[in-house]
C-alpha cells in the first residue's frame, strides 16, 4: 500500500481503485498531483510510465508489456497484423513499447512538432491538456491506410473522448471494424463508458478497453479553486555549485527511425535494436564508471532514450528515467506528494513560445537525501539550438541547481531519407 497522498490529506483529491485483470493497484500506480488548469486541476502521476517521476526503465518496460499482453488476449488467438498509435507526448514511449510487445505492423504515434517537408495524414484534438493539437505524419499515407485492427495507447484513460476523437478522425479515412484502447490506468464512470458505446454504435465499430487497473478520481468541490489560491510553487531552484556541462553525438543513421512520430514498421525493429546498443557503448564510454544516472528524453522523444537507459541498466549501472514535458504542475517539497522539484525552461526548438517543464530529476536515496547522480539529457537535432544553452534554457536550469548535465544529441530521423529507404525495399 502507497503512502497517504498529501493531496488527498489537504485537498480531498483521491484516487479509487476498483479492479484488476493482473493485480496491480491504482494508488500504486498513479498518485495524486495538482495543476492550475482552469479545466482540470488533478493531475494522475504515473509510476511506471517514466514522466514525471525517474523510473527505473525495467519497471516501465514491465509495466507496457503487461498492458500489450493484455493487449493481445483482446486480440484473441485468431489476430494477425495489427496497427497502433501512441498519444502524444505522454505515450509516445508507452506506445512504441506496447507495438513491440505485441509486434505490430506499424506503430505511429501523434506529434505536435510541425516538421517540414512531410504531409499532416490527420489530426485531433484534446479536451483536457495544455497542449492540444495532435498530427499523424507517416512517411506515407499507406503505413496508416489500411483497415487492420488499430490500437490507441494512452497512459490514463480519464474519459475516453481524445481516444474516440482520434478514432473519428481516422475512421473518416479509412474504416476499421476493430479498435483497442489501452491504457495504463483506466479511470472512466459509468456515463463515460456509455458514451463511448454510443460512439461505437454510430461508427458501426467494435471499441474495446484494456488497463492494467481500473479505478475513480475523487475531486472534492472547488478542486480548481483550492489549487489557485495555494502558494505560487517555487521552480528552478538554486545551488552554491554550477554544475558542469558536457556533450556527446550518439551514432544514428538517417534512415533508421528515432521513434514512431514518422511511423515505425515491424522491419524497422533489427535495425532500430543495433543502433540502441550503438548508442549505449558510446554513451557508456563518456559516463563515469560508478556514478548513477538520471536518463532525461525530451518531450515526445521517449522510446529512442528509454531503450538506451534500460541497455545501461542491464550492464549493470543505476540509472533512472524520465523525459521533459509540455505541461505545467503543481511543485510542493512535502511528504507524500509526487512532485517535489520543477524546472521551467525556454522550449529549445526554434518558434515555440511556450515555456517547457521538468521534474524531480534525482536519485532518492534510502535515507530521505538525493544522490548526487549526473543527468544525461537526450534530444534529437530540431532541439539543439541556442535556446537550449542560453539563460533560461534546460541546461542553464539544470546547472544552476548544481546538476552536472551530459547532452547525448541524436540526429534523428530524416523524413525524406526514411521515405526512401523504405521506397528501396518495396
Amino acid at each position: 500500500m502507497t503512502e497517504t497522498a498529501w493531496a488527498t490529506t489537504e485537498l480531498g483529491f483521491d484516487i479509487v481503485h476498483t479492479a484488476s485483470p493482473v493485480g496491480r493497484y491504482v494508488p500504486d500506480l498513479v498518485r495524486p498531483g495538482l495543476r492550475r488548469n482552469p479545466k482540470r486541476a488533478h493531475l494522475l502521476v504515473s509510476t511506471v510510465l517514466g514522466k514525471h517521476i525517474p523510473t527505473a526503465p525495467s519497471v516501465i518496460i514491465a509495466a507496457a508489456d503487461a498492458l500489450g499482453d493484455l493487449v493481445l488476449d483482446a486480440l484473441g488467438p485468431d489476430h494477425h497484423d495489427v496497427v497502433a498509435l501512441g498519444f502524444a507526448e505522454t505515450a509516445t514511449g508507452l506506445g512504441h513499447c506496447v507495438a513491440a510487445r505485441i509486434g505490430a505492423t506499424c506503430y505511429l504515434h501523434s506529434t505536435r512538432r510541425v516538421v517540414p517537408g512531410i504531409e499532416i495524414f490527420a489530426a485531433f484534438e484534446e479536451g483536457h491538456s495544455h497542449a492540444t493539437s495532435h498530427m499523424l505524419q507517416p512517411t506515407a499515407p499507406d503505413l496508416f491506410a489500411n483497415s487492420l485492427p488499430l490500437i490507441l495507447i494512452d497512459d490514463e484513460i480519464s474519459t475516453g473522448a481524445t481516444a474516440v476523437d482520434a478514432i473519428r478522425a481516422l475512421h473518416q479515412h479509412v474504416p476499421r471494424r476493430h479498435y483497442i484502447i489501452a491504457a495504463l490506468v483506466d479511470m472512466r464512470t459509468d456515463a463515460h463508458r456509455r458514451a463511448v458505446a454510443e460512439a461505437a454504435s454510430e461508427l458501426g465499430a467494435q471499441i474495446d478497453f484494456v488497463s492494467l487497473a481500473s479505478g475513480t478520481a475523487v475531486l472534492p468541490a472547488g478542486l480548481v479553486d483550492a489549487v489557485a489560491g495555494l502558494p505560487d510553487p517555487v521552480l528552478n531552484p538554486q545551488a552554491g555549485k554550477t554544475g558542469d556541462i558536457d556533450s556527446i553525438v550518439l551514432p544514428w543513421s538517417a534512415a533508421v527511425p528515432d521513434g514512431g512520430r514518422h511511423g515505425f514498421l515491424h522491419s524497422d525493429a533489427e535495425s532500430f535494436d543495433a543502433a540502441v546498443v550503438s548508442a549505449a557503448d558510446t554513451l557508456d564510454a563518456a559516463l563515469e564508471p560508478e556514478r548513477a544516472l538520471v536518463v532525461v528524453g525530451h518531450e515526445e522523444l521517449m522510446y529512442l532514450p528509454l531503450r538506451v537507459a534500460a541497455e545501461l541498466e542491464q550492464r549493470g549501472r543505476e540509472v533512472l528515467f524520465q523525459t521533459t514535458t509540455r505541461s505545467p504542475a503543481y511543485v510542493l517539497d512535502v511528504d507524500g506528494y509526487p512532485l517535489r522539484r520543477g524546472f521551467r525552461f525556454a522550449a529549445p526548438e526554434v518558434g515555440e513560445d511556450a515555456p517547457r517543464y521538468l521534474y524531480n530529476a534525482q536519485i532518492p536515496t534510502r535515507n530521505g537525501s538525493d544522490a548526487a547522480a549526473q543527468i544525461v539529457v537526450v534530444l534529437d537535432e530540431p532541439a539543439d539550438t541556442a535556446l537550449l544553452r542560453a539563460p533560461g534554457g534546460l541546461l542553464d536550469v539544470l546547472t544552476a541547481a548544481g546538476e552536472d548535465v551530459l547532452v547525448a544529441l541524436v540526429a534523428g530521423t530524416d523524413p525524406a531519407a526514411l521515405r526512401a529507404a523504405r521506397k528501396d525495399l518495396e
